[in-house]
């Protein structure tokens, strides 16, 4: 058990310990709007703010601040004898990363009605970094596509087995084994393939001519 769920297990008054804090409502969004209380406006929420973090982010990977965490990622070593405190770029952004999972968690709560302790567990921090690895590490569309992939063989499995996390972890081993770039680049390594096979026919039709 870690520190943190420890912790959160003894704070009863405010986390409610192991029962955690059930009937959590839906508020109204931003300037009262109550079109969010529904479920359906509740998606479309949920649906906005990941656009915008997708979008957040796609503009931090593209601005200077993502070009020297690139840097950090190739070479640190180097990044460092440029002058960067690679320290500091590296607490950023997990203070970052922070943000964002809070964020999730802030609207997880009113989607299921409930907040356990047990969402503090490290065992939930490693579902998140599969499906970063089976979705495409280092892309910002593959661990969405490893999430969306990771809950429905999930909630597939789990209809027939209360072992689905074995078979997932089969699934698993066999995309580091044999697509390590994950889902994500399953589909750019195909989508390279067909743009290659068309300039190849292309080529021909005009070397013909």
């Amino acid at each position: 058990m870690t520190l943190t769920l420890s912790f959160a297990y003894k704070w009863t008054s405010v986390t409610g310990g192991s029962d955690g804090l059930a009937g959590i409502p839906r508020r109204p969004g931003p300037f009262s709007l109550n079109i969010f209380i529904s479920r359906n406006g509740f998606y479309y929420l949920v649906l906005l703010v990941l656009s915008g973090a997708f979008l957040f982010c796609r503009a931090l990977v593209r601005s200077p601040f993502g070009a020297v965490l690139r840097g950090i990622r190739e070479n640190e070593a180097k990044t460092l004898a440029l002058g960067y405190n690679t320290r500091a770029y590296k607490i950023a952004v997990v203070a970052l990363s922070y943000a964002l999972g809070a964020l999730a968690g802030a609207l997880y709560a009113p989607f299921a009605g409930f907040a356990n302790t047990e969402l503090l567990f490290w065992l939930l921090s490693g579902q998140v970094l599969i499906m970063v690895i089976v979705g495409g590490a280092g892309t910002l569309i593959g661990p969405m596509l490893g999430a969306a992939f990771f809950l429905t063989v999930e909630h597939q499995l789990s209809n027939y087995t209360e072992a689905w996390a074995l078979f997932f972890g089969l699934i698993f081993i066999a995309f580091v084994i044999f697509a390590p770039e994950g889902i994500w680049g399953l589909i750019r390594a195909r989508f390279r393939r067909r743009t290659a096979v068309e300039q190849e026919y292309r080529s021909g039709v005009a070397g013909a001519r």
